[in-house]
């Protein structure tokens, strides 16, 4: 008989900005078709889950319409926000469904708590293979598939819907990646997977400059105007140089304006990042316009028009899967700068907000 009986698990909120705390929530007992996830380790993003922290999240100023796609009108008190993160990996346990066996490891997207009553009918839950390093199931359900999404986008905006690989977008092309977060050093690691011919990596942070040439990336210095010297280097004709797309990881006005300047006539900016304030520092009258250049955003919440379903998010955590097989010692050595243990972890998230710590990649261990 399957054990019925409930569970109390702990859950990180942030009840109101600034204040993040760890409250306990009463499961009930796994129901048929479901299972429970005991979590292992949870990644902390550093760009969505801070913006609940901070109250910069633009959701929390405007209501959100999903069937008109429009920001307007008062927003819903969000807080307290009691689903924070979406980089889990977990242990099956009490499994109820014949999609998913006990003691199967996954990656999934609840947030950062102790455990969770999973539907495969309803969650996302990706099988983890015994060869990889558990911690890297992190990137596996979530934040992998947004950057590979970012290369399917490049490869839609060159070859419409006949997509037939994540390469159509960057085999053989100069790529320029701005922005050496998490997003940006996965996406410059995935362009150079899928066979870029070259890949720079721009960002004003020197240690992460560092972080991307320990990944074997090479870099570019923003100081100064990195989008001359990346015009000089890179030439198509006599009046034709820059990047061929250019992928935008970084939430400034300031890295998207950089980005544009990158770019080859009637080039494309593929953009990843998320934005939180205004964007006066793009100036749309310079190089925008007179090199006739594209500017499309790239979401995980949609593949390109007329891809799906052949590609799907499934799709997009296998190549996921992939890259980390290729490349997880180097990302678990370079990417990773913190394990924290679950009780810790208000204290991480606050310190983060706030600017006491930097983190490239914060972990969540229970």
């Amino acid at each position: 008989m399957p054990d019925l009986s409930p569970f109390a698990d702990r859950n990180v909120v942030v009840s109101a900005p600034g204040r993040v705390e760890i409250v306990t929530v009463d499961d009930g007992p796994v129901p048929a078709g479901g299972f429970r996830a005991r979590t292992l380790f949870s990644g902390v993003s550093a760009g969505t889950e801070l913006s609940y922290v901070k109250g910069t999240n633009p959701a929390l100023h405007a209501g959100w319409d999903p069937v008109l796609g429009l920001f307007g009108g008062p927003a819903a008190d969000p807080y307290p926000v009691t689903r924070l993160g979406y980089m889990e990996v977990a242990r099956v346990e009490q499994s109820r469904s014949p999609a998913v066996a006990d003691g199967t490891l996954v990656a999934m997207t609840y947030g950062h708590r102790t455990g969770w009553l999973g539907d495969p009918l309803r969650d996302r839950v990706v099988p983890l293979p015994g060869d990889l390093d558990p911690i890297l199931g992190i990137y596996v359900a979530h934040m992998g598939p947004i950057c590979a999404n970012g290369l399917l986008h490049a490869a839609a905006d060159l070859r419409g819907t006949d997509v037939r690989a994540l390469s159509d977008g960057v085999r053989g092309r100069r790529v320029a990646v701005t922005g050496a977060g998490v997003v940006g050093l996965l996406t410059a690691l995935f362009a150079r997977a899928h066979g870029a011919a070259s890949v720079v990596v721009l960002d004003p942070t020197p240690e992460r400059r560092d972080i991307a040439t320990a990944l074997g990336l090479e870099v570019l210095d923003t100081a100064g105007d990195p989008a001359a010297t990346l015009k000089t280097a890179w030439r198509h004709t006599a009046d034709d140089r820059g990047a061929d797309v250019v992928f935008q990881c970084r939430g400034q006005a300031s890295a998207l304006h950089l980005a544009l300047r990158l770019l080859r006539p009637q080039g494309t900016v593929i953009d990843l990042a998320f934005y939180q304030g205004g964007a006066d520092e793009v100036r749309l009258g310079e190089e925008f316009h007179h090199n006739g250049l594209g500017l499309r955003c790239a979401q995980i919440g949609r593949v390109p028009r007329g891809l799906a379903p052949t590609w799907d998010r499934e799709r997009l955590s296998a190549a996921t899967i992939d890259l980390l097989k290729a490349d997880g010692p180097a990302v678990r050595k370079h990417l990773i700068s913190a394990v924290v243990p679950f009780d810790d972890a208000p204290a991480l998230l606050d310190d983060m907000a706030t600017r006491r710590r930097q983190e490239l990649q914060a972990v969540i261990a229970f």
